[in-house]
């Protein structure tokens, strides 16, 4: 579908606009990292030559130790078996041509893991004990680029997986929050009369229900049996059942508006319906306040989450959650600062990033600003 030049035009002042463009395309690479974040932070190999035969571990099921090898049944410690062929290789066994074949033989037995090979969920001992470790940089375990947190878990694993769940959580946040938003206020605008009336109270009277004592209401009830995506998406609902009458009311405003151009009484005198009046003629037209508000939104979904993560009433446990290390780097600020310092940069940094691109699409969409009116 071919763009009209007025939205081609918007465009190229978003892009002229180069810290929101430029924090547009490194936001764009980070989600695109993390959707496929197991090939880069995992514990499991990305691939595994092993006897002759190939595994691919990553997007699999466990394989077990007994596979390499091993006398347990349980998951492999692919760490310890790389190990395990480094030491193979290098050393050997036996002597002259049995030596010369054993060697060869092990030889083809490798396995590469990724950049970053532990997994948010992994428990790392450190000193014996599972207690914060410091940065490999700062003299902690090799590896943990920004330690670990209070038991053991690396901390730029978590972050990884976390910010990917809270960006994945904010856009399906947005995506929902507008729809019932722009259908409720569409129709509060084109409609108006009594049936406006009777929507605007029934939206302050909703308004006015508390939103966190709900939130920790519902989450003290919910049977612990529910499976994590299931907690997910019933954290997901709460938020966007308190969140959507915001986005009504610019809806209203913006149909208000546009139903008293001339082109709608044109479109209404052709015979279209109010629903294609709605969506194929008013809707398009308020696509500027739809795309301005739309990174603020994000934005304030992040903020939301994170801050029911640091009061505990956010995404379940053992969810990687930036808001969850905020509050483990409170507790022990004195002891492991850099549990803090990792989740409020990660923290700052994408909120920077969108509020850039959130003042570029507004300066881009201003229509006060590029519109001369005759």
């Amino acid at each position: 579908m071919a763009l009209n030049p007025l939205t081609l035009r918007k465009l190229r002042r978003f892009r002229s606009i180069r810290s929101g463009y430029w924090s547009f395309l490194a936001l764009m690479a980070l989600i695109a990292l993390t959707l496929g974040g197991e090939l880069l932070v995992n514990n499991r190999p990305l691939v595994i030559r092993y006897e002759g035969q190939w595994f691919f571990p990553t997007y699999g099921a466990n394989l077990p130790g007994t596979t390499f090898g091993y006398d347990y049944g349980y998951e492999t410690d692919y760490r310890a078996l790389r190990a395990r062929f480094a030491a193979e290789r290098e050393h050997g066994s036996g002597s002259g041509a049995t030596r010369r074949e054993a060697r060869a033989a092990r030889a083809d037995n490798w396995l590469l893991m990724p950049p970053v090979p532990f997994n948010p969920n992994e428990n790392a001992a450190y000193e014996g004990v599972f207690k914060p470790a410091p940065p490999s940089w700062l003299g902690g375990p090799p590896g943990h680029w920004l330690g670990t947190d209070t038991t053991g878990r690396d901390i730029f694993a978590r972050l990884f997986y976390g910010f990917r769940t809270t960006i994945l959580f904010a856009l399906a946040f947005t995506a929902l929050t507008y729809l019932i938003g722009i259908a409720v206020g569409c129709l509060m605008g084109y409609y108006g009369g009594v049936f406006d009336l009777i929507v605007q109270r029934a939206i302050e009277i909703w308004s006015n229900i508390p939103f966190l004592y709900i939130v920790i209401i519902l989450f003290s009830v919910i049977p612990a049996t529910f499976s994590i995506p299931m907690r997910i998406a019933m954290l997901l609902l709460i938020m966007v059942l308190f969140s959507w009458t915001s986005m009504t009311y610019y809806m209203r405003t913006a149909t208000y508006r546009e139903k008293a151009r001339d082109y709608v009484a044109a479109a209404v005198v052709l015979g279209a319906s109010p629903a294609r009046v709605i969506f194929y003629h008013i809707l398009p037209n308020t696509i500027s306040t739809l795309v301005t508000f739309m990174p603020f939104t994000i934005a304030s979904a992040i903020t939301a989450v994170t801050a029911l993560d640091f009061l505990g009433f956010g995404l379940p446990p053992p969810s990687p959650s930036i808001g969850e290390l905020l509050k483990q780097g409170t507790q022990s600020l004195t002891t492991a600062p850099w549990i803090v310092g990792s989740a409020f940069g990660a923290l700052v940094s994408i909120l920077v990033l969108v509020t850039f691109i959130g003042e570029a699409v507004r300066e881009a969409f201003d229509p006060k600003k590029f519109t001369t009116y005759q």
